[in-house]
């Protein structure tokens, strides 16, 4: 696996790629890689002839008081992991190749709606930070296509609009969560959790998985469903951000809708953790 630094470094690598005819898959990350990061991988490289990671922990998407100076850094690892799952080129930049102009840039990408709910109401700017990075990093690469997990469920909704919205000729494509064995979706963020904390973080799946088999079964009410849902986190040692029944494209649902997924936020310690569940109603 070759490493490139610089948008120049990684445009030219891949021009011998394009050259030879390769399709082309891209896989952002920001590093400190688990296995659902290497799933991913693995993912684009049964759906493309090449594919090229990215680890770029990006400053932008970090909010006042948030870990971005504790976000782990663990490059030489990383690349081991990427290089044994077949991944063929990594871009790896420092912040000054992707903002050269400093971190106050004047030019942002904003996607309007879906940024303002769940995590956007959580972490105002944050969104921001995210469509501007992938957009120049999609940019960068010009795929053919690009993997995102679905873990980041309202993250990948904001990417697929903005790829439509903007007409990058590149196909998004959404790999399932991969979770332990207790439930609990893989997250980089799952380091930070104490031994206690990591024992009691899988009943964050367990109550989105309560709460789909409630609906599944009949019930409708889903304010009374998610709000004794997160009163249950609350007396279990969580602290809920939110915890919501939405349509597939994140409209608040209703009793008629068929395509829903659960999605939920709340801290443990002082390790916030996401997770969603999708669902169809027949």
């Amino acid at each position: 696996m070759k490493i490139e630094t610089t948008i120049q470094g990684v445009r030219a690598a891949l021009r011998q790629a394009r050259k030879a005819g390769k399709s082309v898959a891209f896989v952002p990350t920001m590093g400190n890689l688990h296995e659902g990061h290497v799933e991913l991988v693995r993912e684009a490289c049964r759906r493309a002839d090449f594919v090229v990671a990215s680890i770029f922990v990006n400053p932008t998407q970090f909010g006042v008081n948030e870990d971005f100076d504790a976000y782990p850094r663990t490059l030489e690892a990383d690349a081991t992991h990427l290089a044994e799952a077949g991944c063929g080129l990594l871009f790896a930049p420092a912040a000054a190749e992707m903002y050269p102009d400093g971190r106050s840039q004047s030019t942002t990408v904003q996607v309007s709606g879906i940024t303002d709910i769940l995590c956007g109401a959580a972490r105002p700017g944050h969104f921001t930070g995210v469509a501007t990075v992938v957009s120049k990093l999609l940019n960068i690469i010009q795929p053919d296509m690009a993997l995102f997990g679905e873990k980041d469920y309202q993250q990948l909704a904001v990417i697929r609009h903005l790829v439509r919205e903007l007409c990058f000729p590149i196909t998004i494509i959404g790999v399932p969560t991969i979770r332990a064995e207790d439930g609990l979706a893989l997250s980089s963020r799952n380091g930070y959790l104490s031994e206690a904390e990591r024992a009691q973080a899988p009943l964050l799946h367990q109550t989105l998985v309560s709460l789909r088999d409630a609906i599944l079964a009949g019930e409708r009410d889903y304010a009374m469903l998610t709000g004794a849902a997160r009163a249950h986190l609350a007396k279990c040692g969580f602290e809920p951000d939110y915890l919501e029944v939405r349509t597939s494209d994140l409209a608040v649902a209703g009793p008629d809708d068929k395509a829903l997924v659960i999605l939920v936020a709340a801290r443990l310690g002082s390790t916030r953790l996401i997770d969603n569940i999708q669902f169809p109603l027949v």
